[in-house]
């Protein structure tokens, strides 16, 4: 059966996972961290991507974007994998693949997934049981969140603004939320949903979102074609 392309859909917000090979660490030193979030703030200029969250591990990162035009994600992504992976390359003495195959992405409905997609993404380091607290994470925007530096990769999303009048408040009801953290069920649709490449949100977001797009949203029911007129408006 043919690969069914990336769910991509201009203006929606999307959570993208990159892994390394089997595994292996895509990062070796500060010098490979710091390529990789040039590259992105390069490449997302360039394309008309804004990065609204990241955290870069050992062996994969994860981005929260939204594309401001038609391929702007996929063409962000092929020039940021081919450029760190010569480089990389180069500079550690190896040669061959890095990636895991292609990218992992999805959308996600912005009023119930993106603020806990961003907290998601910066317990990551926390969950791997790297640091005790997201802050100790150096690569990664939590910080920016919570008004301890300045990230010039960060683009803010809009749903920002309703944490506070004002940046004190904003950052300090951010902090709130990842001090709270996320539930398993939460964590695991946030991880699912982009590995598996289906939309994540309510009934009525998936329906919306299926007549932008002739890609399939959901994983359709066996023995049931799709049909963009009559899609399975269910969530993961």
């Amino acid at each position: 059966m043919a690969r069914l392309p990336r769910l991509t859909v201009t203006d929606y917000p999307h959570h993208v996972i990159l892994r390394g090979n089997n595994r292996q660490a895509i990062f070796r030193d500060d010098a490979d961290r710091r390529l990789m979030l040039d590259l992105l703030e390069q490449h997302a200029r360039a394309q008309g991507v804004d990065i609204h969250a990241y955290v870069l591990m050992d062996n994969h990162l994860h981005l929260l974007v939204t594309p401001r035009r038609e391929r702007a994600l996929p063409f962000m992504m092929q020039a940021v994998g081919r450029t760190y992976v010569r480089t990389f390359n180069q500079r550690h003495g190896r040669t061959g693949t890095l990636w895991e195959g292609r990218y992992r992405s999805t959308l996600i409905q912005t009023e119930r997934y993106l603020l806990a997609c961003m907290v998601y993404i910066d317990l990551n380091p926390v969950r791997a049981g790297m640091v005790s607290q997201p802050l100790e994470h150096l690569w990664s925007s939590h910080g920016h969140y919570i008004g301890q530096r300045v990230d010039r990769l960060i683009t803010p999303h809009s749903l920002i603004w309703t944490l506070g009048n004002t940046p004190f408040a904003r950052e300090a009801a951010y902090a709130e939320l990842v001090h709270a953290g996320l539930n398993e069920d939460q964590a695991r649709a946030l991880t699912q949903s982009a590995l598996s490449g289906w939309a994540l949100g309510e009934a009525t977001f998936v329906a919306n979102l299926q007549k932008q797009t002739e890609r399939r949203v959901l994983k359709g029911r066996a023995g049931r074609p799709f049909s963009r007129r009559n899609p399975s408006p269910s969530s993961n």
